[in-house]
């Protein structure tokens, strides 16, 4: 419980307001006083006593529904405009940016918990989950208690927690790092999305640490662009404090874009780029695992891939500037495996299935590329891949003409057609294959018959990807998420 003016001021967020932003200014009833006994931004949660912070959405305007979270209960709102009626019995917080300002008011109605963490966030296109479920599994066998926030799942010391988004809303984070603090966690690792950037999700955070993996061409059906997009990963590095790290993928074209008006302290991991602060070298690449030189010292990873050796690199650079000892670094990495869902390998009766979360271009292209290099000469690769409907639909026949250029085979299929005809986004994939008719081309919306079809027709040796879903459990189609599991999927056809 905290009072109103507990809650804005003071404000020592390393995250500014947006330009021109001012501290909130009091307005109708109730002075500062007023205790606050939980914050909502969607009517559906507010109670008695609740401050009710009204946001400008993409559908919704929580403007409309400041007198419903009134009757409710809330005895505070936040508005960037003030009603035209005011209730002389509510407080009215006006404020430049109401996203900014739930960030904040939630940061200090939590007592700001990411102050008392070593809270690192990592942001890009592709990487970012495993990159982040990677440190929090190092971490965790160095023997320090921690936290993580992925798409795949939260985690709150050995705690699992559902994940229903890549980085949740500016309550749920708060609520989530305060239970951390309070289980004595130390550390937390967070992959932070574009959107959550933009929509300001983590305004109020104190980062210790911010890690840039790439970028490519994704989320354009949101930020319109790709000089938005880049825009959006580079408000993260932006608002970072002096006190904290910005590492960065030097052989990513926008590598150094990120680090060009940090505050943060600039740190370069490559595999590429001799003038850079942590470099690694691929001795061997293959099914069972990477063998490595970073600075200059083996090892040998169970993760697989060119851009598991990126990942693998920015792990081990981030725990050296968290002023880990090499050596304890190097052997525990040497044992961990990937997030679930990222390159998971399924092997039986001679065949091989790779279930992977690749759903972009470059996600696609990397694993391809990657099986490509590693199969064993005769090994041929079938790949079964789809496109979510109500997203970007300018990468469909980029992907359908990766996977086709690059695959011995190929299944089109459904991926979550969410709201939009399953055959419609087929159809757009197939603008990328110039011959449509070639007889390695199979479609098939239905995604269970296109996986049983890849594997009952694959060869001893074959090698099938499945790209696309990884982790996630369900398949949505027409608003509704029935249960779908590409790995279970997988193995029930693997035991023909």
């Amino acid at each position: 419980m905290k009072t109103i003016k507990e809650l804005i001021l003071n404000i020592s967020a390393p995250i500014s307001p947006p330009k021109g932003g001012k501290l909130p200014s009091f307005g109708g009833a109730g002075g500062g006083e007023q205790k606050i006994v939980g914050i909502a931004f969607n009517t559906r949660e507010v109670k008695k006593d609740y401050l009710f912070v009204a946001q400008r959405g993409t559908k919704f305007d929580g403007h409309n529904f400041v007198n419903q979270a009134i009757d409710k209960g809330a005895v505070c709102v936040v508005v960037e405009q003030l009603p035209d009626r005011i209730n002389p019995n509510v407080c009215y917080l006006q404020v430049p940016s109401s996203d900014y300002a739930l960030g904040v008011l939630a940061s200090n109605f939590y007592d700001n918990p990411s102050e008392k963490l070593n809270l690192v966030g990592i942001t890009g296109t592709n990487g970012k989950t495993t990159t982040a479920t990677l440190l929090y599994r190092l971490f965790s066998n160095l023997g320090f208690k921690c936290g993580l926030l992925s798409t795949v799942e939260n985690k709150i010391g050995v705690t699992t927690i559902q994940s229903t988004h890549t980085t949740p809303d500016a309550v749920q984070i708060n609520q989530l790092l305060l239970q951390m603090v309070d289980e004595g966690c130390e550390y937390c690792f967070m992959e932070v999305s574009s959107h959550a950037i933009v929509q300001q999700r983590i305004a109020g955070l104190y980062f210790t640490g911010g890690i840039f993996t790439n970028i490519t061409h994704d989320h354009l059906d949101y930020h319109k662009t790709f000089k938005e997009y880049i825009a959006a990963k580079k408000l993260f590095f932006d608002n970072l404090p002096k006190t904290a790290f910005a590492l960065t993928n030097m052989d990513d074209t926008n590598g150094k874009v990120m680090l060009q008006n940090t505050k943060a302290q600039r740190k370069t991991y490559s595999l590429q780029t001799i003038n850079c602060d942590f470099k690694a070298r691929i001795n061997e690449n293959t099914l069972d695992g990477i063998n490595m030189s970073i600075d200059n010292q083996n090892a040998w990873f169970q993760l697989v891939g060119k851009f598991n050796a990126y990942n693998l690199l920015s792990v081990y650079a981030a725990a050296m500037l968290l002023g880990m000892e090499k050596e304890d670094v190097l052997q525990k990495m040497s044992s961990l495996e990937s997030a679930e869902g990222r390159f998971s390998v399924l092997r039986r009766n001679g065949v091989t299935v790779i279930v992977d979360y690749a759903h972009t271009p470059d996600a696609l292209l990397n694993v391809l590329n990657t099986i490509r290099e590693i199969r064993h000469q005769g090994q041929k690769i079938s790949t079964v891949v789809g496109c979510g409907g109500d997203r970007d639909k300018s990468k469909r026949p980029e992907m359908a003409k990766i996977a086709y250029n690059l695959s011995d085979k190929v299944v089109f299929t459904s991926d979550n057609p969410r709201n939009e005809d399953p055959n419609a986004i087929l159809n757009d994939m197939l603008k990328g294959i110039e011959n449509e008719d070639d007889v390695n081309i199979f479609i098939n919306q239905d995604r269970k018959q296109a996986i049983k079809l890849a594997i009952t027709s694959a060869q001893k040796t074959d090698i099938v990807l499945i790209a696309g879903k990884g982790h996630e459990k369900y398949q949505e189609i027409k608003g509704v998420k029935y249960e779908f599991d590409d790995v279970e999927v997988a193995w029930k056809y693997l035991r023909f």
